[in-house]
């Protein structure tokens, strides 16, 4: 099944996400553990198509469970990057 993590910035977090950038990108380099397989990543963006706001995620897993322990093992939620988190089943109609 797939699900869409939607991950919005605290204020001011980007100095903080950039902090632990690395660690988030190493992260996601494995997700074996977690028992669930990144289909695609990335942040979202201001409107000025630079500065990074959030991050979001379309996550293949068995379970919910499992994406909700995938997403609470990230160092930017621990490191308390992100104001919201939403994680919502997704249907693939194209693409």
């Amino acid at each position: 099944m797939l699900f869409a993590i939607h991950a919005l910035d605290r204020a001011g977090a980007l100095p903080r996400r950039l902090e632990n950038y690395d660690a988030h990108k190493t992260f996601l380099s494995d997700t074996s553990a977690f028992g669930v397989s990144i289909v695609m990543s990335g942040p979202l963006i201001a409107d000025d198509g630079t500065t990074m706001i959030g991050s979001l995620f379309l996550i293949e897993a068995e379970s919910r469970e499992a994406v909700e322990a995938f997403n609470a093992a990230d160092p930017f939620r621990k490191a308390n990057v992100w104001q919201q988190v939403n994680i919502t089943g997704f249907l693939r109609r194209q693409g």
